[in-house]
Formats: structure tokens, sequence, C-alpha cells
């Protein structure tokens, strides 16, 4: 068969013309005809294949190691604020006042590690304890008997959810707090932060039992469960209740002295002098009571006692100093409305103006006691104090040479003592400094005092009834030492005061815990001897003055039989309805945990 060849160019090499020989039949080319332009196509391909594939190794290896550092940054996220937390709960024992007291802020380890650093047997020759106080018991320090009552009624308490800051902590609404608002707006931005430790905050984790906090399953999943839902177990302790105050102050006439209040001259210990069979002696605040005396102060006569502002023997300031223009402002007031922020623990919060009548801004001293670190820190903050001495509606009163370390106790000075420090004034309010004033002052007195004809009124616990349960609750909020706590609980015991019983019609107090917040009182002289006799229970055993409360009532009543107290116990609802609650400033960096991290 004949053959034949075809000239054709190599494209390739861009030759001249070669033959390219076909065999007849098969038609298969001997070279391949490769594009122009896309030389090597095929040998790229392979290349681009593993870059492509190296490129989602690398984008998934970073998206792995950014995930890794989310979940440990919320990790140490948690651990920070556990560590943050139980810094601020730590155990500071022996800090307490000038004359040796205790700080009652820091008592917030756990049993065992308390147990290690103060034991019972320290206990008795502590020089930071009253000898007065201790009380035998075949040689030892407690109670037994009372222990273990104490021990199986806290049984009872054991499996309940505890509120970690579970001081006048109901219904609290930090949005209203403007200045706490526009901070909280610009933390809410950090995002996977905020919400992670607002999650942390909701299960429970601040308590002191709560669970493992490590976000692992089974039991401690299950504690953690069972504590999200613990704000709904209170959740009727935000209630209010109406209240039929009187529609204006126009037509209120001040009621003339009610001859049924008991009448007797009550005079207060000015000094005191060095006792020479006493190897160590310090002048003291509140003096140095004996327990006769103590016993012979609750009998309402005729009588000089202990009641705070107890200078020394050479006349020297225990403390509690205020300049003479204040004293002089104190001393003209005929109703005073008082509160307190030492220590910088609060923000200033001017009564709602809106419900303060034009008689109360006339009539009303609104008086702010403040130490000079917390003035300062005020000012800093923008607030404006006029030329004399007034923010707002409260006059700024400074005090200097605070008597007492422990701020909590430096507190129940104007708290209880406001007969003390307005001589001349008939009645007091008294507020928290977590509380904003919304009602008018003087309706207040015309509700609380004037219209059932009561010469103190304190309201009730929104949640606790009996001193029992009030002790397994500071006890497991490591609210104070417990060794103090036990002495002043087993000597409240021994001198007759008895659980709560609701059921009895008998009684004399609707609850035996109050909610201390708020006190509205005539200073009458059955008046001015309880809140003398309150505020020396709180000076000497415990800053914890609902614990004291209700002993020092029955105890004054029962020794004076013929000379009744009229007290209005009123309910915790009708307190919320007149004062708006909001949190202390270190509640705020607990609710603001961003700010807290810094």
């Amino acid at each position: 068969m004949a053959q034949y060849r075809q000239m054709q160019p190599d494209l390739r090499t861009h030759q001249p013309p070669v033959s390219t020989g076909y065999r007849v039949g098969s038609y298969k080319p001997i070279a391949r005809i490769r594009r122009a332009g896309k030389p090597y196509s095929r040998r790229r391909r392979p290349v681009i294949v593993l870059t492509l594939c190296l490129a989602f190794f690398l984008a998934f290896l970073l998206f792995r190691r950014h995930s890794g550092q989310v979940l440990d940054s919320a990790i140490d996220f948690e651990k920070s604020n556990q560590t943050l937390f139980k810094l601020s709960r730590e155990l500071r024992f022996g800090q307490g006042t000038k004359a040796g007291r205790d700080s009652s802020r820091y008592w917030d380890r756990d049993d065992r590690r308390r147990d290690q650093d103060y034991a019972e047997e320290d206990s008795q020759s502590s020089p930071n304890l009253n000898k007065n106080t201790e009380t035998q018991n075949n040689g030892k320090l407690y109670n037994e008997g009372g222990r273990e009552e104490l021990g199986l009624f806290k049984e009872d308490y054991d499996d309940e959810d505890v509120v970690p800051e579970d001081e006048y902590d109901d219904g609290i609404d930090a949005q209203d707090d403007m200045a706490m608002s526009e901070n909280f707006n610009k933390k809410e931005s950090k995002g996977v932060n905020l919400k992670a430790n607002k999650d942390l905050h909701e299960i429970g984790n601040y308590s002191d039992n709560g669970g493992n906090g490590g976000g692992k399953k089974g039991k401690g999943h299950e504690k953690k469960s069972g504590l999200k839902k613990k704000p709904k177990k209170h959740k009727f302790s935000g209630s209010t209740c109406e209240m039929k105050f009187l529609n204006s102050t126009a037509q209120l006439v001040e009621p003339a002295p009610n001859n049924k209040f008991s009448t007797f001259s009550l005079n207060y210990t000015e000094s005191e002098e060095k006792h020479n069979d006493s190897a160590v002696w310090e002048p003291r605040f509140a003096g140095h009571q004996t327990l006769q005396e103590r016993e012979t102060s609750f009998v309402a006569h005729d009588q000089t006692i202990n009641c705070g502002f107890v200078k020394g023997p050479d006349g020297s300031s225990t403390g509690f100093d205020i300049s003479q223009e204040d004293l002089k402002y104190m001393r003209s007031c005929h109703i005073a409305v008082s509160s307190c922020i030492f220590g910088n623990s609060d923000r200033l919060r001017s009564p709602f103006g809106k419900t303060i009548t034009r008689l109360s801004k006339k009539r009303v001293c609104f008086a702010m006691f403040l130490d000079e670190m917390t003035l300062q820190t005020l000012l800093s903050e923008g607030q404006l104090i006029d030329s004399l001495g007034f923010m707002g509606l409260w006059k700024a009163i400074v005090v200097k040479n605070l008597p007492y370390n422990d701020m909590r106790r430096v507190g129940k000075v104007p708290k209880f003592l406001a007969h003390r420090l307005f001589p001349s004034a008939r009645y007091s309010i008294w507020l928290d400094s977590k509380l904003r004033l919304q009602s008018d002052p003087i309706l207040i007195l015309e509700y609380f005092l004037w219209r059932h004809e009561h010469e103190y009124a304190i309201s009730n616990h929104y949640d606790r009834h009996c001193v029992w349960d009030e002790v397994v609750q500071n006890k497991k909020l490591n609210k104070f030492n417990h060794t103090i706590i036990d002495q002043q609980f087993e000597f409240y015991q021994r001198d007759g005061l008895k659980r709560f019983d609701p059921s009895n019609p008998n009684k004399l107090l609707p609850s035996y815990v109050p909610e201390g917040s708020f006190i509205v009182r005539e200073h009458t002289p059955m008046s001015n001897l309880f809140s003398c006799l309150w505020f020396n229970e709180v000076e000497r055993f415990t800053p914890r003055d609902q614990l004291s409360f209700a002993y020092t009532y029955l105890k004054l009543r029962r020794t004076n039989p013929s000379k009744p107290f009229y007290l209005n116990m009123f309910k915790d609802c009708e307190r919320r309805s007149i004062a708006k609650l909001f949190h202390h400033r270190a509640e705020e960096r607990h609710s603001n945990p961003s700010e807290s991290m810094r």
C-alpha cells in the first residue's frame, strides 16, 4: 500500500515544517499539538490544588487556635473572677476598731479555714474580745447544748441556696441609678466577657457553697441548675404595698406630746476616769460598761447611761468629731432625715425631689454624714457642693477622727444615736445609704407614728423572722467571726431569748428580725433608751444589728412591764414603697464584671 507524507510546521519550536508520518488505517499522531498561550497548565494544576489545600489547612489551624484562645479566655475569666471574689472576702481578723474591736467586713472564709485561724482556745485569751462578754459553762466557752440545738435547726437551711450579699439585698434595680446605668451600657459592648460573668453570677458562683464552679456535669451541674432558680424563690420580696398617705401636708398639724408615752429623765455619760486596777486601759467611744451597769441600764427610770460620745479622763475626744458650724446646724433641726456614707461604700442619692413638699424642704433637715475620703471621691465624680455645704437637699456633714476602723460600726453611730446628734429634734428618719427616699418625710411621720400613736417604727425582715434563722444565715454567709456570734447568741439564750413563734397570739412582735435600713422615731425617753441599749449591744458584740434587735426589745419590755414601748413593726413591702434600693459600690463591681477585671 502506498504511503504518503504530510508536511506540518513544528508549533513548539517554530521550526520549518517537517514530515509527520501516519500509518494508514490507524490515524494516530506521532506528536501532539499543544495550544499556544497555556503552556504547562497540567503541570501547574497539582501545585494549585496543593496550595489551596495548604491554605485551607492553615485557615483551619488559625480557627482552632482562635477558638482555643476564646475558650481559655473564658476559663481564665471565670477563674480570675473566683480569685477576685475570694480575695475580696478574705478573712482579716484583728483589724477592728481603735479599741481592739473586730472588723465585720472580711469574715468570709469557710469554716475550716476560719477555725484554723481562730480557734476557740485562742479566743478565750484574745485581747480583741471583751472579757465581760465571756460566759462559762463548766470551763467551756459555749453552751454545747445550745450549739447542738442550733446545728439541728441549721439542717433546715443546708439545702437552701444562699444570697451572697444578704445585707438588705432585696429588689435591687441598679438600672435606676443613672451613673451606674451609663457605666453598664459602656461595658455591655464587651460581649462575651460580660455574658460569661452574668451567667457565672446567675448560677450562684459567688455563694459560699457555689458548686464545683467548673462547669462539669453531674452533681455540680445539678447544684448550679438549682441556684439559677434561686432569685425566683424571693421574688415576692420585691413587692410593694399600697399606702394610704395623706394627699398633702398643708393641713397637717404636729401632735402635742403624747401622755401615754413613758416619761423619765435620761442623761448620758460624758466622760469616764481610768480604772486604777486595770493594767491595760484606753478611752473608748462607747465607754467601759460593766455587766452590772448594762443590766441596770435596761430599767426605764431616771438614770445616766453610756450612749456613745464618752470622752477620756482629760476630756479628750474618742471620735466622731464634727465642726462647730455643722453642730450648730444639727442643733437647729426639729425633724431630721439622716444617712451616712463611710469608706466610699455608696454613691450619693438625693431624695426624689418631686415627692418632697415645700413644707418639708423648709422644716426638715437632710443630713448626710461623710468621712473626708468619701467627700473627696464624691467631688471628683462631679458632685457639687455649695457655699453652705449642701449637695442638693443633703447637708454634707464631714466626720473626722472615726471611732472605729470598721466602717460598718462607724455607721451605727448616726443610725442609732440620732437623738445625740440632733439634741433639739423631736423626730428623726434614718435610711441606709443604699436607699433613695421616695416619699415626703412629714407624710411618713404621720403614717407610721402619728396616725396610730407610735414612738418607734421599723419594718420586719422580708424573709427571716426568727433570730435562730438569722444566726444560721450570718454564719453561713460568714458575715462576722463565728466565735463571737456564738458568744452573743449563747449569752442571749441564757438571758431568756426564745424562738419566734408565729402562732402565738400573745407575741409582742410580728417578727424577731428587722429589716434595719429604714427607721422612723420620735425622740421620747423610751425611744431614746431603746436606741442607746441597741447601740451598746452592737458595740459590745457584733455590728450585725439584726441579731440583737429582738433581745434588746424583749428585755426592755420584760424589765419594765408597767412602762410600754410603743413600737410599730410594719410590713417590709411598705418600706419598699417609700424608699428605693440600689447597689453598694462593691456590688456594682460584681454587676459590671468587665469593670472589676481592670
